[in-house]
């Protein structure tokens, strides 16, 4: 395939059939559609006014050319009927030898009496089989029986004699009583019609033909050799009708237009033949005026359409498509601008186009400037909060140093430490990225770290190990996880590392939809059913908000292990972030 064809296969493929240029061309298709119907209706009519005039061409020529054969056999037949019997005798054979002599169309003339024996003869006549020597007569040719019959004149060819046309006249006594026949030898090719004849169709040929369809003379004979018996029946015409119109198929399959005029009585025809019109003989009227340009002018723009549409519209809306999917993936700084060399009506709606983006640019930027100011506001609450809490945490300090009795200053430095994890939570957010989730394995370190260096300034050295994982967490959750942690801590504390000191780990691993908090330390452990008071309500409280299970367990190495397991806290996804 040639280049050229290449892109026109990439442009009919590229072509959508519910797009503008295809409807748009179908469109200018079915209007231009009645002009095509039209030059086909008059092409058609035209088709048939041919054929009109071609048959009629053929009758014309048919009846010309036998008129001109019976020009000929007309003047035989008045020489011979001129030829009285009283020519017999002496001077017979001379006086026919004479007149053929004289006659070009004459090839012989003969005398026959009622019985059917020659009685004279020119010298030139051929020989019919019959003579007076041998005593043969014609009384059996049906040519001399049908003269005997009562018929007038005979015109007929015989088998011994294929290239000559006998025409014979009947001759009658005073009485009428049938005395004999005078006859006539013409060369067949003599009458035989051409086919120069300027009226006739191209491809024409000519025929002398008898009335049982034997060609006497043709042209081409193979024009005049049928499958049926159409030409007979097509000879047999009315007494006042001189010619014949109609179609036959040759024996080669060949279909003919053929007219037949009689040439004398019923016995020779003259026919004419012409090669019938098809289906595509269309093609020989004026195919460039009635149906080619009409049926180019509608493909030329039917196809003209469809590339005007596609360099006028198409490829600006193209284009403008394009520039809204840069608007879909949320940039908004591109201008249609080479739309301004467009059509007015693209280059209006690239400019809505354009103003649409631009003002999205706009409200972009100040919901940008109003999140901005927004976070700005929440971290400043947050942090405003945070110094709240440690206030108060201050204020229990100071409150806790005064107390004297031991089980309130427990109760407050319990409830400090909740506080302060709470503050934690505030310094988290605010001073994170993003202020709307804190990140799991930064609090968790924080929030340990705090509280185990705050119990240790007051007793034994506890050292701590942190293990998490990283996931964010929203502050709703955080906030029943950091509470937990504190319990599960000041547990440890009192309990496990109370005079003593210790290691404390802490694991927080997510698996799935599930996540496991534990608080492990390596002190003596716990009987089965100590851990009882307002710690271990609030861890259950904790728990049951965190939609999970708080359990304290001993741990295989020794100590124990509080174990918080809960559904995995998500952060709420972000507009325009898929889910993970």
């Amino acid at each position: 395939m040639t280049g050229g064809g290449r892109d026109l296969g990439r442009w009919f493929r590229r072509t959508n059939i519910h797009g503008i240029r295809f409807r748009l061309g179908l469109a200018m298709a079915a209007a231009l559609l009645p002009i095509l119907l039209f030059s086909a209706v008059q092409t058609q009519s035209g088709f048939q006014h041919q054929g009109e005039e071609r048959r009629t061409d053929l009758q014309q020529a048919a009846l010309r050319s036998a008129s001109e054969a019976r020009s000929q056999i007309d003047s035989t037949l008045v020489l011979l009927e001129t030829l009285s019997p009283e020519a017999d005798g002496f001077y017979c054979e001379p006086r026919l030898t004479a007149l053929v002599g004289r006659i070009d169309s004459l090839q012989g003339l003969k005398r026959y009496n009622a019985s059917g024996h020659l009685t004279c003869a020119s010298q030139s006549s051929a020989v019919i089989s019959d003579n007076p020597v041998t005593g043969t007569t014609v009384d059996h040719r049906p040519w001399f029986q049908r003269l005997r019959a009562g018929e007038r004149v005979v015109v007929s060819r015989l088998d011994d004699l294929p290239e000559t046309l006998l025409v014979a006249v009947r001759s009658e006594r005073p009485l009428g009583g049938f005395e004999g026949a005078i006859i006539a030898e013409i060369p067949i090719a003599s009458l035989q019609p051409s086919n120069d004849d300027p009226s006739l169709p191209p491809g024409s040929q000519t025929a002398l033909i008898n009335a049982r369809g034997q060609i006497l003379a043709a042209t081409e004979s193979q024009a005049f050799t049928f499958q049926s018996e159409a030409m007979p029946t097509a000879l047999r015409l009315p007494r006042d009708e001189n010619v014949s119109i109609f179609t036959a198929s040759t024996a080669e399959g060949r279909r003919y237009d053929y007219a037949a005029s009689r040439l004398v009585a019923r016995d020779v025809y003259v026919v004419l033949g012409a090669p019938a019109q098809g289906v595509l003989s269309w093609a020989r009227l004026n195919p460039i005026g009635s149906l080619l340009l009409p049926l180019g002018t509608w493909i030329v723009t039917f196809v003209s359409v469809m590339l005007l549409s596609e360099r006028i519209v198409i490829r600006w809306l193209n284009y403008l498509e394009r520039i809204a999917a840069i608007y879909t993936r949320g940039r908004f700084s591109v201008r249609p601008v080479q739309a301004e060399h467009a059509p007015a009506e693209i280059r209006n709606l690239a400019r809505t186009l354009g103003t649409l983006g631009e003002t999205i640019s706009n409200r972009d930027r100040d919901l940008l400037d109003a999140l901005d100011e927004k976070d700005a506001l929440m971290r400043e609450i947050h942090h405003r909060v945070k110094n709240n809490l440690q206030i108060i945490s201050s204020l229990l300090s100071m409150q806790q140093r005064t107390v004297v009795d031991t089980a309130a200053r427990a109760a407050l430095g319990d409830t400090r430490q909740r506080i302060t994890a709470l503050a934690l939570i505030y310094r988290t957010l605010y001073q994170s990225g993003d202020i709307r989730d804190a990140d799991s394995q930064t609090f968790l370190n924080e929030l340990v770290s705090q509280l185990v260096a705050s119990e240790s300034i007051r007793g034994p050295l506890v050292t701590s190990q942190v293990e998490a994982d990283q996931i964010p967490i929203d502050p709703d959750r955080l906030a029943p996880v950091a509470l937990w942690l504190v319990e599960a801590l000041t547990n440890a504390q009192k309990h496990a590392f109370t005079g003593r000191g210790g290691h404390l780990v802490v694991r927080f691993r997510v698996m799935g939809d599930s996540s496991i908090l534990e608080v492990q330390d390596d002190g003596p452990g716990l009987p089965e059913g100590e851990f009882t008071g307002v710690g271990r309500t609030l861890m259950d409280a904790f728990a049951k908000q965190l939609r999970g299970k708080a359990e304290i367990v001993a741990a295989s190495g020794g100590g124990s292990v509080a174990r918080l397991t809960f559904v995995t806290p998500r952060a709420p996804a972000r507009p325009g972030q898929a889910d993970d």
